[in-house]
């Protein structure tokens, strides 16, 4: 523990908290830390609760709990101590026993809450002189947060503003009547309402000091809380304090739902219609205008405005949101606002996170201030495996179950790795759940980035209620992606189910292999997620794992995307922008050497970049598509093969999640319609014909559409998004004189133009049957098999694929068959025999040549 901090004698001068002040430390004790590893064995789970009080947090957190007082442990026993098919997900064993699922055994007792946000206040004014030093809640403690970050989330966007207009009971006819400065019309009673509602939030409360240390600095470090208010808060204060009355305010979001949703809330908070005064931006989809004064776009967005205007001198604020995410564009804009800001002294930066890591953008940003804005939540008790679970989805069933049965009212979320897995846990719960006739009404909701809009707003409804008198309240299960950790607010969520586990971005630089692979989270998404159920009430925490694996395995922070992903957009960017020494580029955390020249590698060979590493003609064209560099260099060389509508249109299928969906139950019957649009040379074909035959229907109406995507089990969202993806890139095209051309379809070369066309981008991805059945990839002689959703009934000698999988098999997905010998015609460089290992794709190349082909 950092001493400064406990005893407050001296303050961190870049650090000021909005907190309230409350009694000193009365205890601490150690907790206890079990001995086992996060697989050790598949027994079924033990929870133990062992929560710090007041323990020796590292320098940066200045941390210690309030009011500890005779600690008390709480062990969960799950089931019964007979351990065997652990492996087995009938519903009946689950609700087997003579007990139940989790039994309760005191041991300790456990406070973790303080009724006045928990800390002292240590504040630091902008002159620089220091008050009493900071503490704050420990690892295991959250405070209580009064209103939701993005406010009213169980309305629907139409809804919300709909119900701009609606009357407030405790709005005087006087208050409406003030003059709005941006539409010089008077307030509505609506706005009167949410004002009342934005003043309850923590951010509000920091406004003061956020204005002087605004005024004064020009970066501004934000740590809040989810749930503070700062995402939709901060972006007003700026506006308010008239710094930005010439310019505009950028206010990123490393995902598209986060940025709509928050636009959406802050044009009603400030009583303007979305798409005037407040707009947001995001990739195939703008809703701004020249009137926008804030703008909310996805971070990629930005770094894409930034190629047109290096200085980005539309704005004067720029405001990057949940940097603790680290993603790819966020790692890069925190260079490049950095390098704007040397020739823009005019240019302010916020970076804000919810993670107390932010000395680490202190230290990148010299001289940088950092502002505090606690959260207010309910103490959430964390409960840890006594014993490591290998099959963790099992346990989460138990879990739901067992909390639906025996816990008092309150929502559950359950955090869980994508689609497929949210899918099947959803039906073996209900499963399970319809067995028992005395059970409350329990609904399970998935949350999941491909889920269609009016789906995702399901999550926002409430509980359902008792069905007959005398029964109990009925309750939501809600199973996201770490999506819910920090974009979206849920209210009435009182437990949390954490099995330790994301999808996350790996790269392979050696074999060009970008995956997504289900790996362990970091301690700091582990807080986020257990922040998730203090929201409304005391709440509950279920980690899957042991604290043993908490405390030595977890990394503390989510490792970088820029250190786990493939770099050549990102170095074709950098280069558009201007920025040729890339290896003194100011990263925060500079990737690898190698991944780097893999990147640059590869755009030479795209004809991206020149021997000499500098931008060609077609690289410059290449930067201004909002895709991958090989499918920029498709787009820009279909105009040579008379194919670039039909190159569009698959583009912008590629571009969009999978359009075909399987369910269990009526597998046979989405195969048989699937085989309806199948194409003897594969799947990137099959795609061109699923979106001309649904072109067909959406000219009679959106019902003709929807009702075709239903009958033949394509996904419609995914298709009027293709539709919009298509169009952004005919504009593009157009835009940089770009031949639009095609092919009569009755022409035979109608299709080997385009497999040839795709081969231009994607010859890098090829793949050949061996003789034993099997293919390899040529180049690097990786051994992989046909994704089973490709269409293929029998398999082609050579192929080129779109996505390589890394599962328990090397899958290739997406994937249309070409003839070897266009690979000599079209990447002789690349495939030139002396740097092709042996194998038998190099015997075949080397008889095409000797042939003369």
């Amino acid at each position: 523990m950092n001493d400064t901090a406990n005893n407050g004698s001296e303050a961190d001068p870049g650090r000021i908290n909005e907190e309230e002040k409350a009694p000193s430390v009365k205890e601490k004790q150690k907790r206890k830390i079990a001995n086992v590893s996060l697989v050790e064995n598949n027994k079924r789970a033990k929870f133990a609760t062992s929560v710090k009080e007041g323990p020796e947090m590292e320098e940066n957190i200045h941390t210690e709990i309030e009011n500890g007082e005779n600690n008390q442990c709480i062990q969960h026993k799950w089931g019964n101590d007979n351990h065997e098919d652990s492996n087995h997900r009938d519903g009946d064993e689950l609700i087997s026993g003579d007990s139940p699922i989790i039994e309760h055994i005191f041991r300790e007792k456990s406070k973790l809450h303080s009724e006045n946000g928990g800390s002292e206040n240590r504040e630091d004014n902008a002159d620089g002189n220091s008050e009493k030093g900071s503490k704050f809640f420990g690892i295991n403690d959250f405070s209580r947060d009064i209103a939701p970050e993005g406010g009213l989330p169980n309305q629907t966007f139409e809804n919300r503003l709909n119900s701009r207009n609606q009357v407030s009971s405790t709005t005087t006819p006087s208050e409406s009547l003030i003059i709005n400065k941006l539409t010089n019309e008077p307030y509505s009673d609506r706005y009167m309402k949410l004002l009342e509602e934005k003043k309850r939030l923590p951010a509000w409360s920091a406004k003061k000091n956020f204005l002087k240390l605004f005024k004064k600095n020009n970066v501004l470090i934000i740590v809040g809380d989810t749930g503070s208010g700062k995402t939709t808060q901060i972006s007003q204060f700026v506006l308010e304090s008239k710094y930005c009355e010439k310019k505009s305010i950028a206010v990123t979001q490393p995902r598209r739902v986060a940025a709509m949703s928050v636009a959406t809330r802050v044009s009603e908070e400030l009583d303007v219609e979305l798409g005037t005064y407040v707009g947001y931006t995001i990739r195939f989809e703008d809703r701004s205008s020249s009137k926008t004064v804030i703008k909310y776009l996805t971070d990629g967005m930005l770094l894409r405005e930034s190629m047109c205007d290096p200085l980005l001198k539309k704005y004067n604020t720029v405001i990057l949101d949940e940097a603790h995410e680290r993603t790819l564009a966020t790692d890069i804009l925190f260079g490049v606002i950095k390098n704007i800001q040397e020739k823009r002294n005019d240019l302010k930066l916020i970076v804000m996170s919810a993670t107390l890591d932010a000395e680490k953008f202190q230290n990148f940003f010299n001289g940088s201030k950092i502002l505090n804005i606690p959260g207010r939540l309910y103490p959430v008790e964390i409960f840890y495996t006594l014993e490591a679970e290998k099959d963790y989805i099992k346990v989460v069933i138990r879990t739901v179950y067992d909390i639906h049965i025996n816990e008092e009212e309150g929502d559950i979320l359950v955090f869980l790795t994508g689609e497929e897995e949210i899918e099947m846990v959803k039906k073996e719960i209900e499963k399970l759940v319809s067995k028992n006739a005395s059970a409350a009404q329990l609904v399970v909701l998935p949350l999941y980035s491909s889920l269609p809009p009016l789906q995702q707003q399901k999550i926002f409804e409430p509980a359902p209620k008792p069905r007959f008198k005398g029964d109990k309240m009925g309750r939501k299960c809600i199973l996201a992606t770490n999506i819910a950790e920090t974009s979206i607010t849920i209210e009435g969520i009182v437990y949390v189910i954490d099995p330790g586990f994301s999808k996350q971005k790996v790269y392979n630089p050696r074999a060009r292999v970008e995956s997504l692979l289900i790996a362990p989270i970091s301690k700091a998404s582990a807080q986020q997620r257990a922040g998730r159920a203090g929201r409304t009430k005391p709440g509950k925490c279920f980690r899957l794992y042991t604290e043993k694996c908490f405390e030595q395995t977890l990394p503390e922070q989510t490792y970088p995307e820029i250190l786990r992903s493939n770099l050549g957009s990102v170095v074709l960017n950098l280069k558009k922008l201007g920025i040729d020494d890339l290896v003194h580029f100011d990263f925060m955390d500079p990737p690898a050497p190698e991944t780097l020249m893999r990147a640059l590698e590869q755009l030479n060979y795209l004809g991206a970049l020149d021997d000499e590493g500098d931008l060609t003609n077609k690289g410059h064209l290449m930067a201004e598509f909002p895709v991958d560099p090989p499918l920029a260099k498709v787009l820009i060389e279909s105009s040579n093969y008379n194919c670039s509508c039909e190159i569009l249109t698959i583009a912008a299928m590629l571009s969009v999640p999978h359009c075909f969906f399987r369910p269990k139950i009526k597998g046979k019957e989405a195969d048989e319609m699937k085989a309806r649009f199948s194409h003897l040379d594969g799947d990137h074909l099959t795609l061109l014909n699923v979106f001309h035959a649904y072109v067909k229907y959406s000219l009679v109406d959106i019902n003709a559409s929807k009702k075709f995507c239903y009958e033949h089990f394509i996904n419609h969202r995914a298709m009027t998004s293709a539709q919009n993806v298509r169009s952004q890139l005919l504009r593009t095209m157009e835009r940089l004189k770009i031949k639009i051309t095609s092919t009569n379809p009755s022409n035979p070369d109608y299709y080997i133009n385009i497999r040839k066309a795709l081969l231009s981008g994607f010859y890098q991805q090829v793949a050949y049957k061996t003789s034993r059945g099997y293919y390899i990839t040529v180049k690097d002689i990786q051994i992989v098999t046909l994704h089973p959703s490709s269409v293929f009934q029998i398999n082609p000698e050579w192929v080129m694929y779109h996505e390589l999988l890394l599962t328990s098999k090397n899958f290739i997905r997406t994937v249309t068959k070409i003839d070897g010998k266009w690979l000599l015609q079209i990447a002789r460089n690349y495939y030139a025999l002396e740097d092709l290992p042996n194998s038998e794709a190099r015997t075949e190349l080397k008889a095409m040549l000797k042939a003369g082909i």
